[in-house]
């Protein structure tokens, strides 16, 4: 019998009670009828029944769903183990929205794979995530549970994208530069204090990240055809977006990585760069400044209290203690550009420089708060319809390394996460 007959509830969000996590709440109401069968039993736990409660009354004025006052609460505690036990056995999926992970994750990951949840995170930390694979891998496989972090706009965008782009390209794809610009509207945008400590505790624990690192024993990946382009700190894209860029900081490029080296037995290595835009010249100034006392003062504790308690003071209003308001996130949008080049049907990549490129694009709405509960859920979704298109065995993975041969991609279509194809050509 399916584990999904079995439990009482097919998704959990556990953290709903968070900032993130009420809007995945949202998110979870609004695809029931992608459930399998038809229906999705769900539940929403966390530490305060009463605040847990409070959500779901918001979410039912919100949606004009007053059935959700019904759905059931859980009250479980990261800090409580047993709690955390009763919760993953009622549950064929958790959605763990519980952060910063480096502090609040493994117990979860742990009472996943010991009771039989799959799990699912929106984590951008890749201490968390390659930690989590080096300790709980083998333990997954055997329990057979599926624990698949960077579930939000943290990766599922680039990791899928360069997966979506090698498939459409005519060839062998050999290297793809990603360039990620957002769009605000006129009240501007945010993000929560939540996503701005994890970045700050991430950059002043950098040192163990490359001690973890050393333990999986990796090689290099190989280089298939041409090396891919060195490009300067700052780079003027000028051709592409018309403004400059900087390599991009988050957890992309570590979980695209990732997924290069457990794809590695069936699919040719793509090699990867990612950049985000930061606007014109004044930008590139107030960037680098800001990112210079960003990096001095996460070194040292009363740096990092200071970061922590004026989050808005210190990234220039980019993060606040409030997150984005409703307005802001409204016009807020994402595009994620990929440009690949490769070596057309029938050429050798190791003779010669690439012969066809390829441009595709993602296109969707606010990316931390709105695009992020989409992947997320769909995310679930797809692993409770297509198991069967799931690796063999469970262990931790990617979501590209998960999802490669599923339907996600078109789920997220027909959700307002666009995947398409801008320009193929011959170089």
């Amino acid at each position: 019998m399916a584990l999904s007959e079995i439990r009482p509830y097919h998704i959990i969000v556990f953290g709903a009670s968070g900032f993130t996590g009420r809007f995945v709440v949202e998110e979870v109401a609004r695809a029931c009828p992608a459930g399998p069968g038809g229906t999705l039993r769900w539940a929403i736990a966390g530490r305060s029944r009463d605040r847990l409660e409070k959500v779901l009354l918001q979410a039912a004025q919100a949606l004009s769903k007053p059935e959700l006052r019904s759905v059931e609460v859980i009250v479980a505690d990261v800090a409580q183990p047993e709690s955390l036990a009763i919760m993953c056995k009622q549950g064929v999926v958790v959605l763990n929205c519980v952060g910063p992970y480096r502090f609040y994750g493994e117990p979860v990951v742990k009472a996943c794979i010991e009771n039989g949840a799959h799990y699912i995170d929106i984590c951008g930390e890749p201490q968390f995530l390659e930690g989590m694979q080096l300790k709980y891998h083998s333990k997954a496989q055997e329990k057979r549970v599926y624990v698949i972090g960077s579930c939000g706009f943290d990766s599922i965008p680039a990791d899928m994208g360069i997966l979506y782009t090698r498939d459409q390209f005519k060839g062998t794809l050999t290297a793809v530069e990603s360039f990620l610009t957002v769009s605000t509207g006129p009240e501007g945008g945010c993000g929560h204090e939540a996503t701005w400590q994890s970045a700050i505790f991430g950059f002043a624990d950098s040192a163990s990240l490359r001690s973890l690192r050393k333990k999986f024993g990796h090689k290099p990946l190989p280089v298939v055809g041409a090396p891919i382009k060195k490009r300067y700190y700052v780079y003027h894209v000028y051709k592409r977006l018309r403004q400059y860029s900087i390599p991009f900081m988050g957890s992309d490029p570590s979980v695209v990585r990732r997924t290069q080296r457990l794809i590695s037995l069936y699919l040719t290595q793509v090699q990867y760069a990612a950049y985000v835009g930061i606007g014109g010249v004044f930008s590139v100034a107030k960037t680098f400044f800001a990112g210079l006392m960003f990096w001095l003062m996460t070194k040292f504790s009363i740096g990092r209290s200071l970061l922590i308690q004026f989050p808005e003071v210190f990234s220039f209003g980019l993060f606040s203690k409030a997150g984005p308001s409703k307005k802001q996130m409204e016009g807020t949008s994402f595009c994620l550009s990929f440009f690949g080049e490769g070596y057309s049907n029938g050429r050798d990549p190791s003779q010669g420089k690439p012969d066809a490129a390829i441009t595709t694009q993602i296109k969707g709405p606010e990316p931390g708060y709105v695009a992020t509960p989409i992947t997320m859920v769909q995310a679930a979704i797809t692993l409770l319809n297509e198991p069967q298109c799931l690796p063999e065995t469970g262990g931790v993975y990617t979501p590209g390394s998960a999802f490669a041969r599923t339907t996600l991609i078109e789920r997220l279509n027909k959700h307002g996460v666009q995947f398409c194809v801008t320009n193929a050509r011959k170089l």
